[in-house]
């Protein structure tokens, strides 16, 4: 049932992330002249944040399914971004059908063939520093690269 259901003991015993991280999507389609049309990026985890902030009993998923996506990617493949098992394979696909329909859904009916990801680490501020200082330098931006969609606007 990995990766839609797994069990573990972070329900009993959390373990706060102390970092944000931003996942950005973009997509790209041929225009019927041949060329190659890319979208802006669209913040992923910006939407899963809002949703979470306007509900009065969000759930789980709504809060980590993105982010649990990306952690196991990052298990599989390092930083390399290559698949080196199925399991790898299964879970870089996993992420590409999430990112793909959480931009079908935002874009309605708009086709596209390739998603791009990329994710920006940022550290969380210590508390009590002050509102409206510089925000924190990135700890990584990383690119991640084009992947097929199939089943998006076909």
């Amino acid at each position: 049932m990995f990766p839609l259901f797994e069990q573990n003991w972070r329900l009993f015993a959390p373990d706060p992330d102390s970092f944000n991280r931003k996942i950005l999507a973009r997509t790209a389609h041929t225009d019927p002249e041949g060329a190659v049309q890319v979208t802006p990026w669209f913040d992923l985890a910006a939407v899963d944040h809002s949703a979470v902030d306007h509900s009065v009993f969000p759930s789980h998923t709504s809060q980590n399914l993105l982010r649990r996506a990306w952690t196991s990617y990052v298990e599989t493949h390092g930083g390399s971004d290559t698949a080196r098992s199925e399991r790898a394979v299964m879970l870089q696909t996993y992420l590409r059908n999430i990112a793909a329909d959480r931009i079908a859904s935002h874009r309605g009916s708009r086709t596209f063939e390739f998603i791009q990801l990329r994710v920006v680490t940022l550290p969380v501020a210590a508390p009590g520093t002050a509102a409206g200082t510089r925000p924190p330098a990135p700890t990584e931006d990383r690119l991640l690269p084009w992947w097929k969609v199939t089943s998006h606007g076909k």
